[in-house]
């Protein structure tokens, strides 16, 4: 069972800005999929697709077997953006109480605060988004996708710009919901992270899929995932 499945997605901006060419692929139930790929390689495109906020024009996504945009879909997915635009005038508690209630679910307010706490911001739950710096707001996102525990989890760059403690924090958690049998797409720049925790890579550039396997194997034949994606976008094969 795949708790995502993309199959020939398109999608254009214009008549000669294909931002995705028939790209498909699937994150297994209970795994983690790493999506990698340099400026303009669709991984934004591909990611608002999945969610609905950009309707494919040629394709099919499914959510746990089911069409993307129907509701049961939606409630089965959560998604953390690259950017750190949360409502500021939200306290961190207000921001995942109103998160938690799209999914018709209630926050455990001790385990906020624990979770909090393990993250480096004890005692500020209650506080203010926008007396967040930019670190503390990416892991408030972080952490409210870790409360709500969906089915599928896309992380778009929000792990950059976090603390190296926090970093390594977000990989046991993420790590933890495997374990669980949910499932992750981590799309990052962040090499060495995927290497230690992604199970299958996916490489995207100029809207197409250049390489799709298992981690190890793509590490055992290029040396590291830099070295791939590297000799390729020096190789001339684009």
């Amino acid at each position: 069972m795949n708790d995502l499945e993309i199959t020939g997605l398109t999608h254009s901006y214009g008549r000669d800005a294909r931002a995705l060419d028939g790209v498909g692929f699937a994150v297994p139930r209970g795994s983690i999929v790493g999506l990698l790929g340099p400026n303009g390689s669709g991984k934004s495109t591909l990611i608002k697709n999945v969610f609905d906020l950009l309707r494919p024009q040629a394709g099919t996504i499914t959510i746990d077997g089911s069409p993307h945009a129907a509701p049961d879909a939606k409630r089965k997915a959560v998604y953390l953006s690259s950017n750190d635009y949360l409502p500021e005038f939200l306290t961190a508690a207000e921001y995942a109480a109103m998160i938690a209630r799209f999914y018709g679910l209630e926050v455990d307010r001790e385990e906020a605060l624990e979770l909090f706490s393990r993250f480096g911001m004890d005692g500020r739950y209650d506080d203010l988004v926008e007396d967040y710096s930019h670190g503390m707001r990416k892991k408030t996102q972080l952490m409210v996708a870790l409360m709500v525990r969906r089915r599928l989890t896309v992380i778009d760059e929000t792990l950059n710009g976090v603390d190296l403690e926090a970093l390594h924090l977000a990989e046991k958690e993420l790590a933890g919901l495997r374990d669980e049998g949910l499932s992750v797409l981590l799309c990052t720049h962040d090499f060495p992270v995927l290497e230690r925790l992604a199970d299958e890579v996916v490489f995207l550039d100029r809207g197409r899929v250049v390489y799709n396997a298992p981690t190890a194997d793509l590490v055992a034949e290029h040396g590291s995932l830099e070295r791939m994606v590297y000799g390729y976008l020096e190789s001339g094969e684009r």
